[in-house]
């Protein structure tokens, strides 16, 4: 009988501040190995993945171009996943994602477990972890709170598109292709599990501005670098990316962080907090050193008076921002209209030449026919002229 086995995904780059604890999670929770692909990380982040490559539970290879290649990336580790790992399962992940149970008596291998592989992929909600912001230092404890902010409200309020797309799991399959950002595989979906074995993401984008701002900069210079990904006006990263070339991103980090109680669109929930603690705490952790630095309660604060101002700005910049997206969102499509019109014109243009070159021949043939007819009625004339005049001659 086949081995069950779980395997996860993960590409990375300069997440020194959140990759131990993403991983302790996750190897906690049950999964057999995770894949990682190092995306030339100068910021400690690949000796990190070096010492949990030593627990044999980790494998860590490197992709050193910066040109955001991620779907072919990743779909590589996920095709190996079932190659050479045998996976059941396989789970594609980023740094800041930690994949949880809604049922609290469960693991995420034993939910995945009670989930039949007959329905080949299946959808996990994303929801986005907020709390206090920082300047640096600590975020596991701060970011206990679920953002539930109307998202029809977001992009007017704190510059935000909408709430995280779905993930995605999968069965180990090879050649499998996933999509860019993790959102969807080549692989049909058919069912999803039971709700007792359901499950959902809590995604940390926002750990502190330093880290916020090089993630910024990394996804602006790897999207410069790629001129063939083409990301949409609303896409995230490169709205951010603008906002940190201007000198705005920090009064706009903290425009979307709540004030300290207040609880409007958002509710507590610590539970990958409780269970990374639990982990340090009972000794389970793989490298405990690498976990404590997470757990810190020491960060760099911002006081209210600093908090206001970022107010005013994010309220004078946000409007802005907002139209720019809109018109460049009306640009975008009037561009592809126009270029869907000319590639229809093109379409047309090619069916029609298909058409007379298929037709060629047979009008080639009409047309010699009727040469052949017109060279030979002078002839006839002359010989129909010469019989009327020897009937005239009586001849």
């Amino acid at each position: 009988m086949r081995e069950f086995k779980v395997v996860m995904t993960v590409m990375v780059r300069d997440e020194a501040d959140v990759i131990a604890a993403m991983l302790e999670h996750h190897l906690a929770q049950g999964i057999d190995l995770i894949l990682v692909t190092d995306n030339g990380s100068v910021d400690g982040t690949r000796q990190i993945l070096a010492e949990y490559e030593q627990s044999g539970r980790v494998i860590v290879s490197d992709y050193l171009a910066h040109d955001k290649n991620q779907t072919a990336v990743v779909s590589a580790m996920a095709s190996r996943a079932a190659t050479e790992f045998n996976a059941t399962w396989v789970i594609n992940a980023d740094a800041d994602e930690f994949f949880i149970p809604t049922n609290p008596e469960t693991t995420l291998k034993e939910a995945l477990q009670h989930t039949p592989t007959g329905v080949g992929s299946f959808s996990v909600p994303v929801v986005n972890m907020t709390g206090e912001p920082a300047a640096r230092g600590g975020w596991v404890n701060r970011l206990v709170l679920r953002d539930k902010r109307e998202e029809g409200s977001l992009m007017e309020t704190v510059a935000l598109h909408a709430h995280p797309s779905d993930d995605v799991i999968h069965i180990g399959r090879p050649g499998v292709t996933v999509q860019q950002g993790n959102h969807g595989v080549d692989i049909p979906s058919l069912g999803r599990p039971s709700a007792e074995y359901d499950m959902e993401v809590h995604h940390f984008p926002w750990r502190t501005y330093e880290q916020y701002s090089t993630k910024v900069m990394n996804t602006g210079l790897s999207y410069d670098a790629n001129p063939l990904l083409n990301p949409s006006p609303r896409h995230h990263g490169m709205r951010d990316y603008r906002l940190l070339r201007a000198g705005l991103l920090e009064d706009v980090y903290l425009h979307r962080h709540p004030f300290s109680g207040d609880e409007k669109g958002f509710s507590p929930d610590d539970r990958v907090a409780r269970g990374l603690h639990r982990l340090l705490e009972g000794g389970a952790a793989v490298h405990p050193s690498l976990l404590e630095s997470a757990l810190s309660d020491e960060w760099g604060s911002y006081d209210d008076v600093r908090r206001r101002r970022a107010k005013e700005v994010s309220e004078l910049v946000i409007p802005l921002v907002v139209e720019e997206v809109g018109a460049s969102t009306r640009w975008r499509d009037l561009y592809r209209g126009e270029a869907a019109r000319r590639l229809r014109a093109e379409r047309d243009a090619d069916e029609l030449r298909r058409e007379l070159r298929g037709s060629l021949p047979t009008r080639l043939d009409a047309r010699r026919t009727r040469v052949r007819r017109f060279a030979a009625l002078p002839g006839r004339v002359a010989r129909y002229a010469a019989r009327r005049l020897r009937r005239a001659l009586g001849r």
